[in-house]
């Protein structure tokens, strides 16, 4: 059972998050909090395994929390849940350690997404977060690199473009033909021919390529 722990400063939201956990077999809110600052005190005496974190908040916001505790706490898995889409709110919670990224306004299926990623040691981000972040490395990176590393293969080359365009792992299994498993397999030797850790990684590595481009 992954104990969940929810910080959002609208008791409403709350409400809702905990009635969308608590539905999805596995996992148990453990604690809630309506601001950051609550964070240490919940990690110390629940110990949750995946914290969803709001990004704005009043006293201490969802990004210092991320810089003030990720290090402290590298178990834990926090999943970013905001308004914004823009690549500097998304870039931003991912490089203070954030492993998801999910909009607010996102269908309650995604939520149970995320936390399925999350669980399994991957990272989640909302379909259109993924193209925000695509475009920013578009705009920040010097040159393309020109030619996808020879480390991977055709299958694997192809995994990774998908991946970049924010396809789930059951819907490229779907869409190439493959079992759940094989693709996992495939993106595991993905990222350790190109010693990446995670999907945002993965995408910014494929823009550079020139595998993915923000018109797909």
């Amino acid at each position: 059972m992954k104990r969940v722990a929810l910080i959002d400063d609208h008791t409403l939201v709350r409400a809702g998050l905990r009635a969308l956990v608590q539905d999805q077999p596995g996992y148990e809110v453990v604690a809630e909090g309506g601001d950051g600052s609550e964070v240490e005190e919940i990690l110390t005496r629940h110990r949750p395994d995946i914290v969803l974190l709001d990004i704005s908040m009043k006293q201490m916001s969802g990004l210092d929390v991320l810089r003030r505790w990720h290090a402290e706490y590298p178990q834990v898995q926090f999943l970013i849940l905001s308004m914004h889409a823009t690549a500097d709110y998304v870039l931003s919670a991912l490089k203070a350690g954030a492993r998801g990224y999910l909009l607010k306004d996102a269908a309650a299926q995604e939520l149970d997404m995320a936390l399925q990623a999350l669980s399994h040691d991957e990272s989640y981000l909302s379909p259109g977060i993924a193209q925000a972040v695509i475009q920013s490395a578009i705009v920040d990176a010097p040159q393309r690199a020109g030619s996808v590393s020879s480390n991977l293969t055709p299958r694997q080359t192809e995994i990774l473009r998908l991946i970049s365009r924010g396809c789930s792992t059951r819907k490229i299994a779907e869409g190439l033909g493959l079992s759940v498993k094989t693709v996992d397999t495939h993106r595991a030797q993905i990222m350790d021919r190109l010693n990446l850790r995670d999907v945002p990684s993965l995408v910014l590595y494929a823009v550079r390529q020139g595998l993915v481009d923000p018109d797909d």
